[in-house]
């Protein structure tokens, strides 16, 4: 699936607003090199506030903007000084402005700039054609009284073989169960087995469904599901995992976590959202870390090589889910190919519909009451996941310590040392 310009994924892609950097990642530096859907570009923000995100190369003698610095408005070269505003529009040429006042060669010089937008903590990058979509205000990001964190890893691979994983429930059982319990030197008794998968598509994606050992269709994981949200992340209700490419060959794993605090301490109001880096192999043994959960799921991603050889599968009867979201891609690439101003799938230009978009949520109204600090620390069997949801981080290895003892301030209580694989079903 490639992703670069003139592709028709990448094309396709371009037609959606993209999560691919924190906003406290400029509180300490003005500007970032990004690479992003095959582009090296420029992310800065100017002393005014703004944030613009323009070419890696400045047009002049093609020196590296991301070592240019921030005026009032706008990002000045460090080279020569040619300063650009967030719109790519060459603003000022010190010397040539001495030499020709009417500016003849500056305005003939443009540079390529792509909208940036900033929300829940998230910068998202908008790199398509006019007229730009909303950025889409998922039901999570108005939640109220709760510690949101923001955790990347730099994975090599494509990013679709990630997210095919969004849609693939049977790994569960296997990945994070089975394998984290012969991780832990036990060789059983192994997880509750699937015993039905199936899946549907709406408006913001599809939903995969599951009955195990010990459910039935009346539990929540089946009537309401999880979603693999369009175009490519997986939503399971407390967090966001997005699969963002960098290029056909490198993937940018963006999640956004979210915990409630106890009601005691409510009102709560997060002032910054902070942001951290997860490394995904152990630099003494060069193998992949496989204590968390996605860390877990990256092994999945990365061993099937940079490109998944789709050639080479066998896919069965749990893929089901798979084959549908390879359809719709082929599908909207399709449509968009016929008619360049068609909007694909999941596209949001509606403002009020904007205001807030639900999605499919197990247990909604937990996130929405929240719990008390009494059931936060009932350590009943019944509530074991909601302990163990609240009391550590199982998702990402490596939290910085300025991180974990934030959300300790936030929550009021000590966070435990063990990682815990039975949280994302």
């Amino acid at each position: 699936m490639e992703v670069g310009p003139g592709k028709p994924m990448g094309e396709l892609l371009r037609r959606y607003w993209h999560p691919f950097a924190a906003a406290t990642e400029l509180e300490d530096t003005a500007t970032k090199p990004v690479r992003l859907l095959g582009e090296d570009l420029t992310l800065y923000k100017d002393l005014s506030g703004n944030f613009g995100l323009i070419d890696r190369h400045c047009p002049h003698r093609r020196a590296d903007l991301s070592y240019g610095f921030v005026e009032e408005c706008g990002l000045r070269c460090n080279y020569h000084g040619w300063l650009f505003d967030h719109n790519g529009d060459c603003t000022q040429q010190p010397y040539e402005d001495t030499i020709d006042a009417g500016g003849k060669l500056r305005k003939q010089v443009k540079v390529k700039a792509y909208k940036v937008a900033a929300h829940a903590g998230l910068l998202w990058a908008y790199m398509g054609p006019d007229p730009v979509p909303l950025v889409p205000n998922y039901e999570p990001f108005t939640w109220e009284n709760g510690f949101a964190q923001i955790v990347f890893s730099d994975i090599p691979c494509n990013w679709f073989q990630c997210q095919e994983n969004s849609i693939d429930p049977v790994h569960f059982e296997w990945m994070h169960d089975n394998w984290s319990l012969r991780l832990k030197g036990d060789e059983g008794p192994y997880a509750a087995k699937h015993l039905e998968v199936d899946f549907s598509e709406f408006e913001h994606g599809f939903t995969y469904h599951r009955v195990r050992e010990g459910a039935d269709k009346e539990n929540p994981l089946w009537t309401i599901g999880r979603v693999c949200l369009w175009p490519y992340a997986l939503f399971t209700g407390g967090h966001f995992e997005w699969r963002v490419p960098v290029d056909d060959e490198n993937t940018l794993s963006v999640g956004w976590f979210f915990n409630r605090v106890p009601k005691e301490r409510e009102p709560y109001l997060q002032d910054r959202v902070p942001y951290w880096v997860s490394p995904i192999k152990d630099e003494k043994t060069g193998r992949w870390i496989s204590s968390h959960i996605i860390n877990q799921d990256i092994i999945g991603w990365v061993g099937q090589g940079t490109f998944a050889e789709r050639s080479q599968e066998n896919l069965g009867l749990s893929d089901r889910g798979i084959a549908m979201i390879r359809k719709r891609f082929f599908d909207d690439m399709d449509a968009l190919e016929n008619n360049s101003n068609s909007d694909p799938k999941s596209v949001i230009r509606d403002e009020r519909e904007n205001q807030r978009i639900d999605l499919p949520i197990v247990g909604k109204e937990n996130f929405i009451e929240g719990f008390s600090e009494k059931e936060l620390n009932d350590a009943s069997p019944d509530a074991a996941a909601r302990r163990v949801s609240s009391r550590n981080f199982p998702f990402h290895f490596g939290q910085p310590e300025e991180v974990r003892r934030a959300y300790e301030e936030a929550m009021g209580f000590k966070m435990e040392d063990r990682p815990e694989s039975d949280m994302k079903n």
